[in-house]
């Protein structure tokens, strides 16, 4: 199997290429990111098994914005996200509508982190969330990049709770 040859680049930018994947994605990244500034991840889909039972979740719990609810024929347009800063990326709550679809409900990633939520105070937050029953997997720890703890949503999904290195 022959592979494709990548063209040099254009401009008088380093050439990361190398036979390293990682090195090729950074090339690859470098020269794509260019074209890409106006885009941004705006919405995640979240596949969910009842509308209410997860925004009761999210918000209730997580203390995330109800930022639209609206009815559209049989289902609803449902997106949450973080009360501060605006503007930044949603979760838009997907009801399964097939098998296939409900399968995946809980394992949304794949058994991987589906979500990391960014907090200043990671204290004070962990402290939060396990006052409203957010259940924990794993006890914060402290990682090169700040502190963590795991905990699950009410469908199974692994969501990381991240304060950064030198945050509360």
């Amino acid at each position: 199997m022959s592979r494709a040859k990548i063209p040099a680049p254009q401009s008088p930018q380093r050439d990361l290429r190398s036979s390293e994947a990682g090195q090729s994605w950074r090339f690859c990244v470098r020269r794509c990111s260019k074209k890409m500034t106006q885009l941004r991840v705006g919405q995640v889909a979240l596949i969910v098994r009842d509308y209410d039972e997860a925004i009761a979740f999210y918000c209730d719990k997580l203390g995330f914005t109800l930022i639209e609810d609206t009815k559209h024929l049989k289902k609803r347009w449902v997106r949450v996200g973080s009360p501060k800063p605006p503007g930044g990326t949603e979760i838009l709550l997907s009801r399964a509508e097939t098998p296939e679809q409900a399968a995946v409900i809980g394992r949304q990633a794949g058994g991987r982190v589906f979500l990391f939520l960014s907090t200043e105070d990671f204290e004070a937050d962990f402290q939060r969330l396990r006052a409203a029953g957010v259940r924990f997997t794993e006890e914060p720890r402290t990682e090169a990049y700040g502190k963590v703890a795991v905990f699950k949503d009410l469908y199974g999904n692994r969501i990381d709770l991240i304060g950064a290195v030198g945050s509360r």
